[in-house]
């Protein structure tokens, strides 16, 4: 999966900060979701006649790119708003052609649970004469806000000033299972990307 441009290997949001005497082993963490593309789904290719996989065969191939999002608190929940550019290139630009590709948002939580999942089309209008086409998307993430924040005793956990020779003293908190499976578990990511069949993901992993 690109989580986050690597990607994207989406994790979690956290920073550590060190500032004077403060902890430095404080961290900063954003209840937004990480947004980005799935692995092997920002692109897709068709091929004419559509059985082949040849070199030769492509008729078509779109890249998604441009990902950004906007995230706000809105009533006890949080929206994360993202949008992203659709570019085609066709092999035969002769003729106006309008093309319509399935694409996909998901939200995901603690990286390996689907919330939701949808499934719309981006379409794409190629003027005569024209092999190049652009469009842009969007997606958007709404979770509750109490799912995407740290209980107070992990959060104390996380902060607590530690002094030279504590034993924990130079311990990462995010080494302990308790604190890290509960960051983990208000960790949510908006993922998006082509929505291929397998022979179409299969293509997209085997090039």
């Amino acid at each position: 999966m690109k989580r986050a441009l690597p990607l994207l290997v989406i994790t979690s949001a956290l920073a550590l900060a060190a500032c004077g005497d403060r902890n430095p082993l404080q961290v900063a963490r954003s209840a937004c979701p990480a947004v980005g593309i799935l692995d092997y789904t920002g692109d897709t290719t068709l091929f004419s006649p559509a059985t082949s996989r040849d070199a030769d065969a492509i008729d078509l191939t779109a890249t998604i790119t441009n990902l950004r999002a906007q995230c706000y608190a809105e009533n006890g929940r949080v929206i994360s708003q993202a949008s992203y550019d659709v570019i085609a290139m066709r092999t035969n630009a002769a003729a106006a052609r309008t093309v319509t590709l399935p694409v996909f948002s998901a939200v995901m939580r603690a990286g390996d649970r689907i919330v939701s999942k949808q499934v719309g089309g981006v379409t794409l209008t190629f003027p005569a004469g024209s092999l190049r086409a652009q469009t842009s998307a969007s997606a958007r993430a709404d979770i509750a806000e109490s799912a995407a924040t740290l209980p107070d005793a992990i959060n104390r956990e996380i902060d607590k000033r530690r002094k030279p020779g504590d034993p924990d003293a130079a311990l990462d908190p995010l080494s302990r299972p308790s604190v890290r499976d509960a960051v983990r578990e208000a960790s949510f990511e908006l993922l998006v990307g082509f929505n291929l069949d397998e022979r179409a993901l299969a293509y997209n992993v085997a090039k």
